[in-house]
Order: structure tokens, then sequence, then C-alpha cells
């Protein structure tokens, strides 16, 4: 018999998030719903009055954050539910329905940012310093004129807002097929014993130390992910449309561009980590020779390339994989520490372990009226300890940005959140690295560097690549096919690969599917290469935080709390670090390789 998950209503509620918290009873969501309809014609009124007086806009910004808080609640609530049983059709038709009212309450508020530049940035301006309603809003206002050009009629903005539901479609059809329709058969260990594949076990069994388990568990999943290839390369190219779609209306000469620049990011950032990275291709050949040896192989396999070195697998239990972050990132202060921990094991904000229908992947979520929620699936591992403390970064940085800022500035783009997740898994591993000497467990910690560095500065970069070559394939007016992205995927993957590692025609298939494991990620318009410039800025930094070096520290948590008041790049020069040079990259890459000479010095090759 194969191991078998749990069902979701099977699960210790202990090691599950707090959803009573966001609302004690369904109908409290319900009534949220309703509350939010309600409300629409409220902010409706407003059309045409903005420039009435500073008072009046004051009452629209008071008026629309009421709506987006209770509307931000209801969404986090709307994913806790879904996330953890996709196959649950109540809470799949939750998901549905507060896409719909989310965009209702986008056209209601879309007249909004055209009619103040109607009123004119000066105007604002003077209100701004007059007003002590608005004296928070400069910034605001600042952001607001470097992208005047983009915004379009009231008319327009409206259009635009109603059609971003029907045009994330691409994306729920993915999400469906990739958790809920995926059916795989299960991997089959040298001993005959069988294991189940799913989204929360696939990347467990890929560290097997037994081979056949690892070959079978990636054949299952390439081959189940190429079984649905047409139907998921139909929904990417709908996503990929809708992105060329909006870029256009907006007036953007590529969606690179509409990507980056509402978070005030050049272009030349995107490329720097795309040249570095091809630049440094050859140290991922050295660690898969390495690697290889290190596993007594004659020839290393694409399921080869996570298998872990050591005899026997690492144990984390989840309480001490707490423990361990904790004291990794203690140089961050004592009351940080209390916080993080006590929401770990005390407040559950962690979805903690695998079950029946919990869809793949980890992310951390939550809004400015709700705790820092985390899902993942643990699997008592140093990989999952990594994925904790990465997730716990995201979550720390939320707590410390919605309890700074006020709510206009209370998010943050992906470019920074990358950031502090990656500053956790570096200040963890570094204080593991330093405090265990044992061998045996050195290797484990290097291993799962090596992880991390696998998924952010191998398949992250490789998909950004993918998705620049099929973004610019649509602005052409090509199509994109299951054919082409396998094989384009596959080139990007080989040329990491190397000569190094050894892939058949049907490797070659499963691995160029990779595009089709990835389905949020795709979706989100150029999304990835954040990964690469987080773990490049965290890298950069990691050092000087790690040695109590208080200054530092004090501007990190600086940078944490700053938020969206100020421009991506000026929280990073003032946490220390300047992402327009490729400095950062280039570091990055010097610790990655010094992560394989030390691997070399502890893995002897076996014969």
């Amino acid at each position: 018999m194969a191991k078998s998950l749990v069902a979701r209503s099977e699960a210790d509620q202990r090691f599950t998030w707090d959803s009573e918290s966001v609302f004690p009873e369904e109908s409290g969501w319900e009534q949220a719903v309703e509350e939010i309809l309600a409300r629409l014609p409220d902010l409706q009124e407003f059309k045409g009055h903005l420039r009435d007086s500073p008072d009046t806009l004051a009452d629209w910004f008071d008026a629309n954050e009421r709506a987006h808080r209770l509307m931000a609640k209801l969404m986090v609530y709307t994913t806790m539910s879904y996330s953890v049983d996709v196959g649950d059709q109540v809470a799949a038709a939750r998901t549905d329905r507060a896409r719909s009212v989310a965009a209702q309450l986008g056209a209601a508020s879309s007249f909004a940012v055209p009619e103040m530049l109607t009123i004119g940035i000066p105007k604002l301006r003077d209100w701004v310093a007059a007003s002590p309603r608005l004296a928070h809003l400069g910034h605001y206002f600042d952001r607001l004129e470097k992208l005047q050009k983009r915004i379009r009629s009231a008319e327009i903005e409206e259009l635009l807002t109603q059609v971003s539901d029907p045009l994330a479609t691409a994306l729920s059809v993915h999400s469906v097929l990739a958790n809920t329709d995926l059916k795989f058969a299960p991997a089959v260990g040298a001993d005959g014993e069988l294991h189940e594949v799913a989204q929360g076990t696939i990347a467990n069994l890929m560290t097997s130390p037994d081979r056949e388990v690892r070959r079978t568990a990636f054949e299952s999943y390439g081959d189940e992910h190429l079984r649905m290839q047409h139907a998921m390369a139909a929904s990417l190219a709908g996503g990929v449309k809708r992105d060329v779609f909006f870029a256009r209306a907006r007036g953007y000469a590529s969606s690179l561009e509409a990507a980056l620049e509402p978070s005030h990011i050049p272009v030349e950032v995107f490329h720097n980590v795309v040249r570095t990275f091809r630049a440094n291709v050859g140290t991922w050949h050295r660690y898969w020779r390495i690697r290889r040896q290190a596993l007594g192989l004659e020839v290393l396999k694409p399921y080869d390339t996570r298998a872990q070195l050591s005899a026997h697998s690492l144990e984390v239990p989840y309480a001490e994989a707490v423990e361990w972050i904790a004291q990794g990132v203690a140089p961050l202060g004592q009351d940080y520490v209390d916080v993080m921990r006590k929401g770990a094991l005390e407040d559950r904000w962690v979805d903690v372990y695998p079950n029946k229908g919990k869809r793949m992947g980890a992310f951390s979520t939550g809004a400015m009226d709700t705790r820092p929620f985390i899902f993942m699936s643990y699997n008592d591992d140093i990989y999952s300890m990594s994925t904790l403390a990465h997730e716990l970064g995201h979550s720390m940085h939320s707590y410390h940005a919605r309890r700074t800022q006020p709510y206009v500035y209370s998010n943050y783009g992906l470019f920074q959140a990358e950031v502090a997740s990656n500053m956790h898994q570096a200040l963890t591993r570094r204080h593991l690295l330093a405090t265990k000497t044992d061998p045996a467990f050195q290797i484990a910690v290097i291993e799962e560097a090596m992880s991390n560095f696998y998924r952010y500065f191998f398949i992250m970069p490789s998909l950004a690549r993918l998705e620049l070559e099929i973004h610019e394939r649509v602005e052409r007016g090509g199509a994109l096919t299951a054919d082409y992205l396998n094989s384009l995927m596959a080139d990007l993957m080989l040329e990491v690969y190397g000569s190094e590692v050894d892939v058949s025609e049907r490797d070659r298939d499963r691995i160029g599917s990779t595009w089709a494991q990835f389905h949020t990620h795709l979706y989100s318009n150029f999304y990835v290469y954040q990964y690469a410039t987080g773990i490049a800025a965290a890298d950069h930094l990691v050092e000087r935080v790690a040695a109590g070096d208080q200054k530092a520290v004090q501007s990190y948590l600086a940078f944490l709390k700053s938020a969206g008041s100020m421009y991506p790049l000026e929280g990073l020069r003032m946490a220390g670090v300047d992402m327009t040079s490729p400095e950062p990259v280039e570091a990055a890459f010097a610790t990655l390789a010094s992560m394989v000479d030390r691997l070399e010095t502890l893995t002897p090759a076996r014969s």
C-alpha cells in the first residue's frame, strides 16, 4: 500500500492555521461580501467630487480604505479555505465569488486616480501641505506623478478593472488542472514500497536516498504534467495574452516594461540577473560533477540533482525547526524573535503538514486586519525547515510593515518581499554552519543551501528567460504550444546541466514540462526573476547583520518597516545594497561557489 495523506477533516487542528481568527463562522464571510457590495454605491457617489475640497478627498481615501481592508480580509479567508483542499467545491465557489466582488470593487473605485490627475499634482501637493488628513500622502502622489502617463480615462480604467476577472480565468484553469485533475502514479522504492506522489510530497520524494523512489517520482510527476500539457499550454497562452493586453492598453513598449515600471524598477535590473546568471553557469556544471562523485554514480540523471548526499536523512521536527530559525534570526532582536516564535508555535500562523487536496507550494498571506499566515507542507526535514524560515521572513516583514505604516503604504512589492524571506534562510543557515560541527550535519546544511540556490539561482532565472521569450513571441503575434514550451524549457535547463547531467529523450520531455509545474509563478508577469534579486540582496546584507552590527540591523529593520512608503530600490539602498548594480548577483554566485568548495572538502568521491 502507498503511504497516504490524511484527509483535511482529519488534520490535527494544532497544526492548521487559525482561519477562525479571520471570521469565526463562514456566515461572517458572507456578511462581509454583502457589506462590500452595499458600499459600492457610496464609493460611486464621490465620482466627480474629489476636487471639491481636501476634506472630500480625505473622505474618499477613508471610505476606499474601509472597503478595501474588508475585501483583503475576505480574500485571506477565501485563500485559506481553498488552498488546503482544492477539491472542496464550496471553497472553490467562494473563491470565484470573491474574485468577482474584488473586480466590482475595483471598478467602483477606478475613477479616483484619473480624477485626481485632473486636479493636478501641484494642487494635490498643496493640499498635502495644508491638510493634516492628507499629510501622509506625499509619496503616494509622487508615485502617481511618475505613472500618470499610464493612467487612462475613468471610463477606460473602469473597463480595465472589470475585465481583470475574466482575464484571470487562465490562472484558475491551470490551478485546477495542477491541484485537482492531475492524478499521479505512486513512486516505487527499491524495496517495492509505494509512496504517494502529490503536490505536497514531490519535493520530499526528490531528495530521497532511494534512487528508485526519486526516479519513479520524477517520471510520475513529469509524465502526468505532459499528459495535460496541451491544456496547460493553452492556459498559459491566455495568461501571457492577458499581460500583453494590459501592457498595450497602458502604452508600455513591452510586457516586461509594464511589469517593472509600476514598481519603479529599471528593466536593466532584470537583464542584469539574466546576464550574470548565464555568465556563471559553469559553477553549476562543477557542482553536478561533485554531486555525481559524492553519490558514487557513473552518470548523474535529472532525478539525482536533489538527492541527499548523506546516508541518513536529517530529521527536523517542526518545533525544533522553529527553534533553529529563532536562534538564527536572533541578531534581529529579542522582540523580533518573540513575535515570530509565538506566531509559529502558539498563534497558529502556519498550516503545517500536507493533507489530501492541499495545493502545491508554500506562501505567506494575511492583511492589515488579520494575522500573518503561512501555507506549506512540512515534511520533518531540513528542506522544510528552510521553507518555513523563508515564509516566516515574509510574515515578519508583513507584521512590521502593517504595524508601522498607514494602510496606503502597508503593502510592498515582490522585489522587496524576497529579500526578507531569503534573509531568514541565510541567517538560519549561517547559524547552523557556525554551531553544528558534525560533518554529516554540515553536509545536510550545505545541501539545503544548494537546494535553495537550485530553486532561486537555477530554476527561477531559467523560468525568467522563458518568460521573456514567450512574452516577446506573443507580442510579435506568435503562438504558444506545448511542443514549443517544452522544447524551449528543455534547452534552458540543459544549458545549466551542461554535459554533467545525462538526459534521455524522454527525460528531456519531462524537464521540458518544468514550465507547467510552476503554475502560479508564470501568471504573475515577470515575478520569478525577483527570487534571484531577493537572494542576492539578502546574501549581500547577511554578514553584517549576523555579526551584530547594530547599524546594519537597524537599517534592515527600517527597510522591513518602510514597506510601500519608499521606492523599492531606495528602501534597499537604505538597508545597504544597490540592486541596480550586477554586484549583488555576482556576490551571490560567489557564495554559491564557496558552498560548492565546502561541499567538495566534506564529500570525498565514493568508489
